[in-house]
């Protein structure tokens, strides 16, 4: 009997503009409703973080959060499905790096997927940091090459996945989250209660 169990996908959302659907945490709100009604079924939920923007200065606060998602296809079509989500609410993507945007949804992790192989997953994760704002992966890597460097990301993730593993480094995301110190969590706040609506089942 083959084993029918869903594989975890793990999400992050990001926005620091407005959009059709109101202010940045109202942003995040749609789209995960987008992503259930899309058969993206959300089992647990971070709460919503302030972050300064990335890089230091290049446009408002952003709001931040984590989803991890039962999987219902494979890493190409759960990614489509998230582009096609950032399309409705006004995102379009022409290839900028780290600029404001109303939406933004990164698929992290699938499962212990690695994609498209070890030795690119590797490049990429270790590309310098000058080449990092000059170049951008032209297909899906996964895990996502910049996660363990990323507060935004670690932060909300700890919430909800803290023993997921890299299955290239070994860390899990509490090692990697505490691997940053404060100050790679620097000017990082939960909102309040009232403005997030995260749900803090751990996976």
């Amino acid at each position: 009997m083959e084993n029918s169990q869903p594989t975890l996908a793990l999400v992050a959302l990001g926005a620091n503009l407005s959009s059709w659907a109101g202010a940045p945490a109202d942003s995040l709100r749609a789209a995960l409703a987008m992503m259930q009604a899309r058969g993206l079924c959300i089992v647990a939920l971070s709460r919503f973080w302030r972050t300064p923007a990335h890089p230091p200065g290049s446009g408002p606060d952003y709001v931040n959060a984590a989803a991890a998602i039962d999987a219902a296809t494979d890493p190409a079509g759960t990614l489509a499905i998230l582009h096609e989500i950032e399309a409705a609410l006004g995102r379009v993507r022409d290839g900028a790096r780290w600029q404001a945007r109303g939406i933004d949804l990164d698929l992290i992790a699938v499962g212990d997927a690695v994609l498209p192989d070890a030795a690119t997953q590797d490049g990429w994760r270790d590309l310098p940091a000058e080449e990092q704002a000059r170049i951008a992966p032209d297909r899906l890597i996964l895990p996502h090459p910049r996660m363990q460097d990323r507060g935004f990301v670690l932060a909300p993730l700890a919430e909800i996945a803290p023993g997921w593993v890299h299955p290239r480094t070994g860390r899990n995301v509490a090692q990697m989250l505490a691997a940053l110190k404060l100050e790679g969590l620097s000017g990082m706040l939960p909102l309040p209660a009232s403005e997030s609506i995260g749900n803090r089942t751990s996976a």
